[in-house]
């Protein structure tokens, strides 16, 4: 048997184990599953057998070196701010840096989706088209889309909203040209608030949507796909 099937045994064993793993009534599946495939995509991309050598060689193409991240993730959030500067005047969107060099776009729900829907505002489209067309030329980097709430209703229907709201997102800007296999949605429904107050409270901040961007790093790939921190204050 060959090193190169050697290894291309070990990466299925070890893509079963981890998407085992993801338990079927786990609520963070669709991230943890993500973040398997990510590693997967970083063993198979980053890690090819050279054949005549026996030995796995390169980097994952479109990696960045760590060295060059602090830099590429400045240009993005210049050109982010540029392209969404009418937005962020109008208070429909902020811009910050969190952990780990990622971006966060932060966009309140009532100026994308109308009460109680998960279909965006005909308003909002050209915002998430900005949005992706930004994104389609800074493609080191893994996207999630991240849903949030505020308490009005009960947890369980608020976290499906969430969900809902961060796939219609993700599947617009897939519309608008982003490869949808750099995005990754999850709903956290009313758990992260950005404003603290009781239960029942419409709490209009905390109605929103983060669109949480990640670079990939050489040899650091998985934690591209590792779901963001959190997001609330």
């Amino acid at each position: 048997m060959t090193v190169r099937t050697h290894a291309r045994i070990a990466l299925v064993t070890a893509a079963t184990v981890a998407l085992t793993a993801c338990a079927a009534d786990d609520p963070n599946k669709r991230a943890k599953r993500g973040a398997a495939i990510g590693a997967l995509v970083g063993a198979v991309a980053g890690h090819q057998v050279d054949g005549d050598k026996g030995r796995y060689v390169g980097a994952v193409v479109g990696a960045l070196a760590g060295g060059a991240v602090g830099n590429y993730m400045d240009k993005q959030a210049a050109e982010l701010e540029r392209q969404l500067a009418a937005e962020a005047a109008r208070d429909e969107l902020q811009i910050t840096r969190i952990a780990n060099d990622a971006l966060k776009i932060g966009i309140a729900s009532d100026v994308s989706f109308p009460f109680d829907s998960a279909d965006v505002k005909p308003g909002a489209q050209a915002t998430y088209s900005k949005i992706a067309n930004v994104l389609k030329d800074y493609d080191k980097t893994i996207v999630h889309i991240v849903g949030h709430t505020d308490t009005s209703g009960s947890a369980s229907y608020n976290q499906g909203l969430s969900e809902r709201r961060a796939q219609s997102v993700s599947s617009l800007m897939s519309n608008y040209g982003l490869n949808t296999a750099r995005t990754l949605t999850e709903g956290r429904g009313e758990r992260e608030p950005l404003v603290r107050t009781g239960d029942g409270v419409n709490e209009a901040a905390n109605r929103r949507v983060d669109i949480v961007i990640k670079p990939v790093v050489e040899g650091q790939e998985q934690q591209a796909y590792a779901p963001p921190p959190y997001l609330g204050s």
